[in-house]
């Protein structure tokens, strides 16, 4: 049975009703980072293997500005190059979340290598870097919009992990903060672009698998945590183990 056209109020809502079922606030590692029953160890691994997402970023939205075909889209995606490569040495997304790392007491070189990286992160973020290189760019955009729900993820976590633990500051939270403008801007301008250029069923039904993808990605980055750091923690071999950091 084809899908029904979606007016775009309703596949706004579509949206919506897929990151209220799976966006990855409801998985149980980030209940147990925001409510404070993880260990030090336990955050510094999930630091870590999330360095690799944000700092996967700028590359992702760079293959997506190369294919597209005017000024004005260009220049609208070109910000979020900036928002995490930053305009200068030490600025941007990716160097404020390697304050977080610093922070928590792990060692920047190593972070930067990526040596102690979960395979399951690897797989999961070079899949979302290919899906938005390979697929069309309304699918590439539509799977940017798990940005509608980050500022609630954001200011859940910022409050949970001062509240909780001690080894956490203002400062080492500070990639955050931008955070609570930039999503919001971003997703705002890619919610339009998708109401408005998803005019057939088919179209539609990628936008939400699009999305359904991306919120699998945040998913099984953090099954993986669970698995290898909380519960039954089996950690694979050649992946960070707090004891020899």
């Amino acid at each position: 049975m084809s899908a029904p056209l979606l007016s775009p109020d309703e596949l706004e809502a579509a949206l919506r009703a897929i990151g209220a079922e799976r966006y990855h606030n409801l998985h149980p590692f980030h209940r147990a980072l925001h409510d404070g029953r993880l260990n030090r160890a336990q955050v510094q691994a999930w630091a870590l293997n999330r360095y690799y997402y944000q700092a996967s970023i700028p590359a992702k939205d760079a293959t997506l500005l190369a294919r597209l075909t005017t000024a004005e889209l260009r220049r609208e995606w070109r910000r979020r190059l900036v928002d995490h490569d930053g305009d200068a040495p030490g600025t941007g997304g990716v160097a404020r979340w390697l304050k977080l790392t610093d922070g928590l007491g792990l060692d920047r070189a190593y972070v930067e290598s990526l040596e102690g990286l979960l395979p399951a992160t690897r797989f999961a973020v070079d899949a979302y870097v290919a899906f938005v290189r390979d697929r069309s760019i309304l699918e590439a955009i539509a799977s940017s919009l798990t940005e509608l729900f980050s500022p609630t993820i954001i200011s859940e976590r910022v409050a949970g992990m001062l509240r909780h633990y001690d080894f956490i500051t203002p400062e080492t939270l500070a990639y955050f903060q931008p955070r609570l403008t930039q999503a919001p801007r971003d997703s705002d301008f890619a919610l339009a672009y998708v109401k408005e250029h998803a005019r057939t069923p088919e179209q539609q039904q990628a936008v939400l698998g699009a999305l359904k993808f991306k919120c699998g990605v945040l998913w099984a980055m953090l099954d993986e945590l669970e698995y290898a750091y909380v519960n039954p923690g089996r950690i694979p071999p050649g992946a960070f183990r707090p004891d020899a950091a």
